[in-house]
Parts: structure tokens; sequence; C-alpha cells
């Protein structure tokens, strides 16, 4: 039940207000290297190409991303980060960067591995 708390409260990165983890997680997925199509993310994030719709249409709104036509297809939809959405970006990594600065503080080179090897088993069990 916490990590369903966890997942459904926002957290603030960087200059982009609060943020869902589904909408930071999918500028993560988004990248900065560049543009990403619609059906692209859709795969990256393991959702429909419908719930992939309407976080765009969230982020949007939330001026982190932009949807721009593409130039050989005209039926796809390229996503990118705007500035704000690269900030967004950067912050959610540092936070990544600061959780294992915490681990490392705390836990020794053998719990890191144990800890490591049991978030792959739960990504792989989630992912079935």
């Amino acid at each position: 039940m916490q990590l369903r708390r966890l997942e459904r409260k926002p957290h603030h990165f960087g200059t982009a207000g609060p943020l869902t983890p589904s909408e930071i997680h999918t500028v993560e997925a988004i990248g900065t290297e560049g543009d990403v199509l619609m059906s692209e993310l859709a795969m990256r994030l393991g959702i429909t190409k419908g719930a992939v719709t309407q976080l765009i249409t969230r982020l949007e709104a939330k001026e982190l991303v932009k949807r721009s036509p593409h130039p050989n297809d005209s039926r796809g939809i390229l996503i990118s980060l705007t500035e704000k959405g690269k900030d967004a970006y950067i912050a959610h990594e540092e936070v990544h960067f600061q959780f294992y600065n915490q681990l490392r503080l705390q836990l020794s080179e053998q719990e890191i591995e144990v800890f490591e090897k049991c978030i792959d088993k739960l990504n792989n069990f989630l992912q079935k």
C-alpha cells in the first residue's frame, strides 16, 4: 500500500512543478536526445498509445513536451522535451544520483549487490 501511495504522490523536479511518477517517467522515457514517435514511447513505457496520448496531453499542458509532425510520415507525431522538460529530466537524474549516494553511505558493497539483484528480479517479475 505504501508503494501505491508513493506511485500517486507528485514530486517537484526542477522548475516543472509537481509531477506524478508516471509523468516524470514519461519525461525520462522521452529523454533529451531528440524526437521520439508516440508509438515508440508507448513501447518504451509498456502502455497503450491511448495512455501515452493522455500523458502527453498533461505534460504538454505543463509545458514539458511539444508535439510536432513527422517529416516523412503524415500520420506520425514526434514528441520532444521543451527546455522546462529537459530541466525536469536533469532534476530527476539528480534524485536518482542522490538516492544511490545515500545507499552507498548506508550499505556495504555486498548489500548494494544484493539490493540491485533484488531490483532486477522485481523488474523482471513485473514485466511478465
